[in-house]
């Protein structure tokens, strides 16, 4: 009994926390799509630019990372907590793929009177960028994919990061000690995602009370579980987008080779952009904010480029990274 009193007033102290790491946060805009609550926060104006974050983390990381406010100076930027992340919810009974992802993105960006954007999209968000490009070409203006995991192979620790998104068991874990170890961790992660690089203070801090609420954790969890699903029932492949394509890697990524995804991408992908960024972990865009905007630029240039010509023809086969994205190689 003593044992069940102590996970209950965990859990409480948990929901408590959860509430207050939203609360005093500034909000952007709600709308309803599809079912879900979705929240995304919106700058600027010009060609739209939207921004699709990563597994675990929430539209204010472009915030943070100076990339949002930068951007709004050139373009209408509009961030979007992905379902289950930030403001936004998560429906059950639906799986809520890249794929599914992508549709909603796109139904929101009509919702919103867009029909022509740029997407830039940060790991887990790579991939809801590039259903996009393969799903709603028409209206993707290009793609910017950074640190993203294109091939993910079958792996062990994928299978492991799931298990909390079972019922019952995996739903007391979320509630009770998950978030406390996420929290105990949380310097270690930084460091892992952050390295080679110094770890973004603003980030960390921002980052730390919203990560570990037991209902993003379930979305975390889920899209684990999709990723690993992916390595097992599919295979990856690419040749498909004909959009114009910018790749961002850190050199130093230590959750993955994320240099050797983004030059196999860049080689399957017909005239995309790489760029290699030296001395950047996972974290490509709170490191190398001015990288991120620079491939932003080209790809927009690139979309200028094929309405003047008529359309967008990608060339057979990747290359090197063109000379107008700065660093690229």
């Amino acid at each position: 009994m003593l044992f069940v009193a102590a996970l209950s007033a965990l859990a409480g102290y948990n929901h408590a926390r959860a509430k207050r790491a939203l609360a005093g946060r500034a909000h952007g805009h709600v709308m309803e799509v599809d079912g879900l609550r979705l929240h995304f926060i919106e700058a600027g104006t010009g060609m739209p630019l939207i921004l699709l974050h990563g597994n675990g983390s929430m539209a204010q990381d472009f915030k943070s990372s100076g990339i949002f406010d930068q951007a709004a100076k050139t373009y209408r930027v509009l961030a979007f907590d992905r379902p289950g992340f930030g403001r936004s919810t998560r429906s059950r009974g639906r799986r809520w793929s890249a794929r599914d992802q992508a549709d909603l993105i796109h139904a929101a960006a009509g919702r919103l009177g867009i029909e022509n954007y740029i997407v830039l999209g940060h790991s887990w968000g790579a991939w809801v960028a590039l259903e996009l490009a393969r799903r709603h070409s028409p209206l993707v203006a290009g793609v910017v994919l950074v640190s993203g995991y294109y091939y993910p192979p079958p792996r062990l620790d994928l299978g492991l990061a799931a298990l909390p998104a079972l019922p019952v068991v995996g739903t007391a874990f979320r509630h009770t000690l998950l978030p406390l170890l996420v929290r105990l961790a949380w310097p270690w992660t930084m460091q892992k995602i952050f390295h080679p690089a110094d770890v973004a203070v603003d980030f960390a801090v921002l980052a730390k009370d919203v990560a570990s609420r037991p209902s993003q954790l379930r979305a975390v969890c889920l899209e684990s579980a999709s990723m690993l699903t992916a390595a097992l029932l599919t295979k990856a492949s690419y040749t498909d987008i004909a959009v114009p394509t910018g790749i961002l890697a850190g050199s130093g990524d230590r959750l993955f080779d994320a240099e050797g995804e983004a030059r196999r991408l860049h080689a399957e992908v017909g005239g995309s952009l790489l760029d290699v960024v030296e001395g950047a972990g996972h974290m490509v865009h709170q490191s190398a904010p001015e990288a991120v905007i620079a491939m932003v630029d080209a790809i927009a240039g690139r979309h200028s480029s094929s309405k003047e010509t008529g359309g967008y023809e990608p060339a057979s086969s990747g290359g090197a990274a063109s000379p107008d994205v700065p660093g690229g190689r």
